[in-house]
């Protein structure tokens, strides 16, 4: 058996191959992974806790972590695939845009009844929900981009 004892170069260092279309978009998605997980772990544990700092009813934050974790492997599982499909990563960015509509509207209105902490925490959770979904867009983009680009020179 032999081994390489060649250096690797850095994508997009003269000399080696250019970058993949899609490492944006596979960045942002391992990014949203873990970033969603550690809000559902957040949420999990608050639901556990006795008095509740965010004030939220113990079911929804279950629920939420819960369905937040399932949210994680997603996104994880399709970042890792060896081709995004169009349509699955739309679904991410819709999942996403949802998600932070649902939070923002928790956030802002008297439906659950948060505590100021609970109102900031869901309100930052809006953000940062809205910022990957557009991050994810913008390398949607640059994959479907990058597809087209390729069709026209084969």
């Amino acid at each position: 058996m032999t081994t390489s004892t060649s250096l690797r170069t850095a994508p997009g260092a003269p000399g080696s191959p250019a970058r993949d279309a899609s490492w944006l978009l596979r960045a942002v998605l391992r990014t949203d992974s873990v970033s969603t997980a550690v809000f559902a772990v957040l949420m999990l544990v608050e639901s556990a806790l006795t008095a509740t700092p965010l004030g939220m009813p113990r079911e929804l934050a279950i629920v939420s972590g819960c369905g937040m974790v399932c949210g994680a492997v997603a996104f994880l599982v399709l970042a890792r695939l060896p081709v995004l499909p169009p349509r699955l990563v739309a679904g991410a960015i819709a999942l996403n845009a949802v998600c932070g509509v649902a939070f923002a509207v928790l956030a802002c209105t008297d439906v659950v009844p948060l505590t100021g902490f609970g109102r900031l925490f869901l309100g930052a959770g809006a953000v940062i929900v809205a910022v990957f979904a557009d991050l994810e867009y913008v390398g949607l983009r640059r994959v479907r981009r990058s597809a087209r680009a390729r069709v026209r020179t084969a």
